[in-house]
């Protein structure tokens, strides 16, 4: 429909399902240029929808205009909650704080990148290893990913994969800083192996934050 947030999450479909192999072809009823502008969100084709769609995208209208809230904090508002649930427009999601779920999965990826900058500092990098005290809440939420890709593909359900990042941002956050060599230390083998399970979370946040949209950036 002629809807932003049907757009936006229709985008984020595309772009999820465009990763798992499918050719993928968007239409509206209706679409606005600054949408394009603000959004970054296209479609393939305006008009009419075709008899019988292959797939419909209607989720729950936004309750306010989310364009003042600029792109990545608006594609979120639209995308973190479930298309049969009513989303929340407001300046919470532009806070820099552990409150809002955007910022700690946009913090805990600039984190990571900061650590592989911070161990080149040391002269080591990554090297996949053991890492015996690794959260299990975090190998469990990476275990996980291409499941959530497939399910968020084949549900036309972008939210899971923002669920998903979250949950990874906050397994990931308390492990972070016992990456790098305290004190005295020197640069050992389970620095390097816990450095590379760092940046595969950092790797899985970037990923995510790209199929929704928004971006990911290295330092926050």
């Amino acid at each position: 429909p002629h809807d932003l947030r049907a757009v936006v999450v229709a985008d984020a479909v595309a772009r999820v399902l465009r990763c798992q192999g499918a050719l993928v072809r968007v239409t509206a009823e209706g679409f606005d240029r600054e949408w394009t502008a603000a959004l970054d969100v296209r479609v393939d084709g305006v008009g009419p929808a075709p008899a019988s769609p292959p797939v419909t995208v209607r989720p729950v209208p936004a309750p306010a205009d989310p364009l003042p809230l600029e792109r990545d904090a608006a594609r979120w508002a639209l995308l973190h909650p479930a298309a049969h649930d009513r989303p929340r427009i407001g300046d919470e999601h532009l806070a820099q704080r552990e409150g809002n779920p955007l910022f700690r999965v946009r913090y805990a990826h600039a984190r990571s990148r900061a650590l592989t900058r911070n161990a080149a500092d040391l002269g080591f990098a990554a090297e996949p290893g053991p890492v015996p005290d690794a959260p299990q809440e975090l190998l469990a939420a990476l275990g996980d990913h291409p499941r959530v890709l497939a399910a968020a593909a084949a549900h036309r359900a972008p939210d899971r994969i923002a669920r998903h990042l979250v949950a990874v941002a906050d397994a990931a956050l308390p492990f972070l800083p016992t990456v790098l060599p305290r004190g005295g230390e020197k640069p050992s083998a389970a620095h390097r192996a816990r450095l590379a399970l760092a940046e595969a979370a950092g790797t899985v946040l970037a990923g995510g934050l790209t199929l929704l949209g928004i971006d990911a950036p290295d330092h926050l």
